[in-house]
């Protein structure tokens, strides 16, 4: 089945309002050509380093701006939109990383919580504790689709093979990875990690990024990318700024890509022996 997907890269702010403006005319602007599927990078609502600041404008679910948004442009454009991820007030106070997936109709089809925390500190004196603010999703899964299967991760997850792995074994043929990279990380691992998933479980991967310089200061990688199962780039954007990035996606060729290289038929069940031994020892 082939349809048309696009990646929104986008440069989100600290006022969810005017980044619920620019995903909506971005999302337009893919959908008029010919997208019918679109996905928008991870923190889409807002990205805001000051947490007090942050607090005043966070909401839940029934009172997002974008949630609200992404389901009435779906609905309006008749395609599938995916929020790569925003943030989510939880009833205990915690946030939820999480991705949302809107059908034509503009109903809720899946939402996706990021597993994998952020938490790291950096050679250039970054230093992010995600958990400190966020709690961990639990629940991967994959949908099924018109289209194909689709499967879901968010930034920090792409560092987790095990992930993708199972989601690929439970069918997925199309893996979401929308982010929101740090330029230092971005430089050293973004396109290697993606073009891997990609090639390891032979299928298509689509990551919508955030780019540039934001309001608060952090610089993200961009280069949102679309790649198919063999690990080619079918599209991708620049460094910095706004942009809609199109492919043609044609799930047959996942089943092609799987027959050639069978590593998800061939892997195999293994034990680990950890051995000690002396200076110049060889296990047997």
């Amino acid at each position: 089945m082939t349809f048309t997907a696009a990646a929104i890269q986008m440069c989100s702010g600290v006022d969810p309002e005017r980044n619920a403006a620019a995903m909506a005319r971005l999302v337009r602007e893919a959908a008029g050509r010919g997208a019918t599927y679109a996905q928008t990078p991870e923190m889409t609502g807002m990205l805001q380093r000051d947490r007090a600041a942050a607090k005043l404008l966070q909401r839940d679910e029934a009172n997002d701006i974008i949630v609200a948004t992404a389901a009435s442009l779906a609905k309006e454009l008749g395609i599938f939109v995916h929020v790569g991820s925003t943030a989510i007030l939880l009833a205990g106070g915690k946030l939820a990383n999480r991705g949302y997936l809107f059908g034509p109709d503009g109903r809720i089809l899946n939402r996706y919580d990021k597993i994998h925390m952020f938490d790291v500190d950096l050679d250039n004196g970054e230093s992010w504790r995600e958990s400190a603010a966020y709690q961990p999703g639990s629940e991967a899964r994959v949908l099924s689709l018109p289209f194909g299967q689709m499967g879901f991760a968010i930034c920090y997850d792409v560092r987790f093979p095990a992930l993708f792995r199972a989601q690929a074994v439970a069918g997925a043929e199309v893996m979401t990875i929308p982010a929101a990279f740090t330029k230092q990380t971005g430089e050293a691992h973004w396109e290697i990690l993606l073009r891997a998933r990609a090639i390891e479980n032979g299928m298509f991967v689509i990551a919508a990024a955030q780019a540039g310089v934001h309001e608060d200061g952090r610089e993200t990688f961009g280069h949102s990318m679309i790649i198919d199962p063999w690990g080619k780039v079918l599209a991708s954007a620049g460094p910095a700024g706004e942009a809609v990035i199109l492919a043609e996606i044609d799930t047959t060729a996942v089943k092609a890509a799987r027959d050639k290289i069978p590593n998800l038929r061939n892997a195999r069940e293994f034990s680990i022996e950890k051995v000690v031994g002396a200076a110049g020892d060889v296990a047997a």
